[in-house]
């Protein structure tokens, strides 16, 4: 009887025992992660921390200020060309004019009449008007006529043989252009002039026959 109640006694402490066991092996990695931190902590002197806190700082200034000036920029924007949209639908108003005046001076039963010719006052009196609207908005008229051909604020509607003009100078506007500050609203549509095909075909063959002499 002795001896089984000693066997029971040994059975029921391993239990505990090994319970004990694996709590410990399971609370060794905090600890370990626990330790390295205050490690951590340790090595870090007082000037280092002050230095880290400080750049951390620093970079945060530099990102507000950043995002600052990007709200700055587009607040500038929105003021300056919020009226974009607008500007270039009122163009349709001067080519309006501008048809109407072709359309009258075109027809035949009002040409040479004092009808026709108040009208065209008229017109003359709102065109100038609205140019000086636009002026003062700054939105302003773009020079074509006798100008080189700029991409970037003309486009090439036709080519016109002209030999008293230079290739790519300006010599029809179709369409006028307009800018609004520093930006195209849009570009004017043109004719620039070209050599007649004669004379260049003429000007090839006096090449070649000076190649040959």
């Amino acid at each position: 009887m002795e001896k089984e109640q000693e066997e029971n006694t040994q059975k029921n402490e391993t239990p505990s025992s090994t319970n004990e066991e694996t709590e410990n092996l399971q609370s060794q990695p905090d600890n370990q992660d626990n330790e390295k931190k205050q490690l951590d902590q340790k090595e870090l002197l007082p000037e280092e921390i002050i230095k880290e806190l400080e750049d951390k700082l620093a970079r945060t200034y530099a990102e507000m200020e950043n995002q600052r000036r990007r709200f700055e920029k587009e607040k500038e924007d929105a003021f300056e060309y919020g009226g974009f949209a607008f500007a270039k639908e009122a163009l349709n108003l001067i080519d309006n004019l501008e048809r109407s005046k072709s359309i009258l001076k075109n027809d035949e039963n009002l040409k040479n009449t004092d009808a026709l010719l108040k009208t065209l006052d008229h017109f003359d009196i709102i065109y100038k008007d609205l140019i000086s609207i636009f002026n003062k908005n700054n939105i302003k008229q773009i020079d074509s006529v006798g100008k080189k051909l700029d991409p970037n604020l003309h486009q090439a509607m036709m080519e016109i043989e002209e030999d008293t003009k230079e290739p790519g100078t300006i010599i029809q506007e179709i369409q006028k252009g307009f800018t609004i500050k520093d930006r195209l609203l849009r570009p004017s549509l043109v004719g620039v002039a070209k050599k007649t095909q004669k004379k260049s075909a003429k000007t090839e063959e006096n090449k070649e026959n000076s190649e040959i002499k």
